[in-house]
C-alpha cells in the first residue's frame, strides 16, 4: 500500500466511525485517513513486538491491507483502532512464529554524542541495561509480552487490551502482573 495522504477537504475532524463507513462504500481518501491516523501507533507497537523496523512496518502495511480487505465484515463492535490494533498483533505474531529472532538491541551502535551523557562508561551501563531489557521482553511469553507492550508503551486501558487480545480484563491484569514480575526480577540488578 503506498504512502497515500488525504485531501483536507475530506475532514480530519471526522470520526473513524464515519470514515470506516465511508471506506467500506470504496472511498480510498477516506480509508487513506485512516492509516494516516491510526499508522504511527500501529508501528510502535509492531516495532516493539519485532524488533526491527522493516518487519514493523511489513506488519503494519499487511494489517491495514487485510483490514482494507475485511471492511465489509467489520462490525463496529469495537473501536476502528482497536480493530486495527488486534489485527496487527495477530500479524506480528504470525511474523514471529515464521521468523528467526531478531538482531538484540546491543549489536547496534548507538552514535556518539558531545553531551556529558556520552561519557564511555555511562554509554556502557545505558546499552547494557537496554540489552537486558530487550532479552527480558524477549523471555516472556507472547501474551504477557503484548499486553505488557499495550498498556505501558501505549497506554491502552485494560478493557481495549481485552478486547485486542480476546481475553478478559482479568485475564489482562494477571498477564501483565506476571510480566512486571518477570520484569522486575530481570531488571533487578539495573535499579
Amino acid at each position: 500500500m503506498t504512502e497515500h495522504t488525504a485531501s483536507p477537504r475530506l475532514g480530519a475532524d471526522l470520526p473513524d466511525r464515519l470514515l470506516v463507513v465511508r471506506a467500506a462504500e470504496g472511498d480510498d481518501d477516506s480509508f487513506a485517513l485512516l492509516v494516516q491516523r491510526h499508522s504511527r501507533p500501529l508501528l510502535a507497537l509492531a516495532r516493539c513486538m519485532l524488533g526491527n523496523p522493516q518487519d514493523a512496518e511489513e506488519a503494519v502495511q499487511d494489517a491495514f491491507v487485510s483490514a482494507w480487505r475485511r471492511l465489509p465484515e467489520y462490525r463496529h463492535s469495537a473501536e476502528f483502532r482497536t480493530w486495527m490494533y488486534r489485527i496487527t498483533v495477530n500479524r506480528c505474531l504470525t511474523m514471529r512464529r515464521r521468523r528467526p529472532p531478531p538482531l538484540p538491541l546491543d549489536i547496534v551502535a548507538e552514535p556518539a554524542t558531545d553531551d556529558a551523557w556520552s561519557q564511555p562508561a555511562r554509554t556502557a551501563e545505558q546499552d547494557a541495561a537496554t540489552a537486558a531489557l530487550s532479552r527480558a521482553l524477549a523471555e516472556l511469553d507472547a501474551g504477557q509480552r503484548v499486553c505488557w507492550i499495550l498498556r505501558e508503551l501505549q497506554s491502552l486501558p485494560y478493557k481495549e487490551i481485552a478486547h485486542v487480545t480476546r481475553t478478559s480484563e482479568q485475564t489482562v491484569r494477571g498477564r501483565l502482573f506476571r510480566a512486571r514480575r518477570s520484569l522486575q526480577e530481570a531488571m533487578g540488578p539495573w535499579h
